[in-house]
């Protein structure tokens, strides 16, 4: 059985993204189909149609996160002694080589990923290249407009 890496914070968010599930919404889409059940003929009852839809779409997402919490390996960053490599949930300061300009990431588990927020996939291909690397490495991967090439200016447990 494989084991999905999560944050703590990224199984937090799964935890409460499935007990609003559980407790809120499927409450509400049984009430819907309910309601338009009592509309009369269900054949040509839009209502009734897209309430069973949803319940589709939410009882598959109950059992994904439920499936994917079961499997989940919660790794917590601030815990972590890797010595100054990157690792996963390490937060990582670096200086794009082209431009010279810095950005910070996180590596996190592919639920969690967030570009907006600075939280990446650790099967991302810059991930990729910054596993294992230390503060002064460079970091170099394939991206789609072309080579990029990063140097580790930080790493982080937070």
């Amino acid at each position: 059985m494989n084991t999905i890496p999560l944050t703590k914070r990224g199984a937090e968010l799964l935890r409460e993204e499935l007990h609003r599930l559980k407790t809120i919404e499927r409450p509400a889409v049984i009430q819907a189909i309910a309601e338009a059940r009592a509309q009369g003929d269900l054949s040509e009852n839009a209502e009734y149609d897209a309430a069973k839809d949803r319940q589709g779409f939410i009882e598959g997402r109950i059992l994904e996160l439920d499936s994917k919490l079961s499997m989940a390996q919660v790794i917590d960053p601030s815990s972590l002694d890797a010595g100054g490599r990157v690792v996963f949930g390490a937060t990582v300061v670096l200086s794009d080589e082209d431009s010279g300009n810095e950005v910070t990431y996180q590596i996190v588990g592919e639920d969690e990923a967030d570009l907006k927020t600075g939280r990446i996939s650790v099967s991302s291909p810059i991930a990729r290249a910054l596993i294992g690397k230390e503060a002064g490495d460079v970091a170099s991967y394939k991206a789609p407009g072309g080579d990029r090439a990063y140097e580790v200016l930080e790493v982080r447990y937070v």
